[in-house]
């Protein structure tokens, strides 16, 4: 997938674009994207980086990275991906503007989206302006149910199963591996840990099973309370693996939420306990 940062940089050509923050790029950011790949044309996705929300002073709990968003649009089989820097320029363009700015040059003759998308300074553009300006439009099919929203109200509950059926693929957690206290290995059970950005969703804390690089693996997510600690750290403890991770890129799928954090009397009640996280990880299925 070629990926752009200025209309110019894509060749022109005739182009169905899907326009969106794609955040998590789950189900119903998907049926946004197949209805571009649907029309024939080269399918081209224009996103925006930071996230709006964000860009404008508000919180937001991101659901992927820029870099992992990019990939999942890339596995969906879109051809270009145009990822619009967010500053106060682009926020105060007219749509007018945005539109024979940012996706006449690129040959769009086709614009999807969402039926409540909005665009352009204060919001004021839409799919019927599109059509005005000689584009052709589509609104995708809504997935009942299915919002980033719902998928971040999931995620703070723990319910990895019901956050994987909205996105159509287990949640993740994406970071490098940095320097930690180097405990697990004293216990019998090394783990990597994960620092990710922060604006990155982390879910409710707690002790799940997941997978990453083809291992699976029990991850901690939490403030390691036996230990007295109260820095959060996410600890991917993988199965059946050895070598050095130190500095390498993570993307952890979440499979299963298994128990919440607790204290234990002593270190070996610990150690057994993990014996059985790990134990039910290898029996852990992976949702959807």
């Amino acid at each position: 997938m070629k990926i752009a940062h200025a209309p110019t940089q894509l060749e022109r050509q005739p182009r169905a674009v899907a326009i969106g923050t794609f955040d998590g790029v789950h189900r119903g950011h998907e049926s946004v994207v197949r209805a571009a790949i649907e029309t024939g044309l080269a399918a081209t996705v224009v996103t925006f980086d930071p996230h709006p929300r964000l860009a404008l002073g508000n919180q937001v709990e991101l659901l992927a990275t820029l870099e992992r968003r990019l990939e999942l649009l890339e596995a969906l089989g879109v051809e270009s991906t145009l990822v619009v820097a967010f500053t106060r320029e682009v926020m105060s363009l007219e749509p007018e503007a945005f539109a024979e700015g940012w996706l006449r040059p690129t040959g769009a003759e086709v614009v999807v989206a969402g039926e409540d998308f909005r665009f352009g300074r204060r919001r004021a553009g839409d799919l019927a302006l599109l059509e005005r300006l000689g584009f052709r439009t589509i609104v995708a099919p809504e997935i009942e149910g299915i919002s980033s929203s719902a998928i971040r109200a999931a995620l703070h509950e723990g319910d990895v199963q019901a956050a994987a059926r909205m996105l159509g693929r287990p949640p993740e957690l994406d970071g490098v591996v940095v320097t930690g206290d180097q405990r697990g290995g004293t216990l019998g059970y090394p783990t990597a840990n994960l620092l990710v950005e922060p604006n990155l969703l982390v879910p409710r804390f707690g002790i799940y099973a997941g997978e990453t690089l083809g291992h699976r693996a029990a991850i901690s997510i939490g403030t390691n309370p036996h230990y007295g600690g109260s820095e959060r750290r996410i600890e991917p403890h993988l199965l059946d693996f050895e070598g050095d991770l130190y500095g390498r890129r993570l993307v952890v799928e979440l499979w299963r939420r298994l128990r919440d954090e607790a204290v234990f009397g002593t270190e070996q009640e610990l150690i057994d306990q993990i014996a059985l996280d790990v134990a039910a990880t290898r029996a852990a299925v992976r949702p959807v």
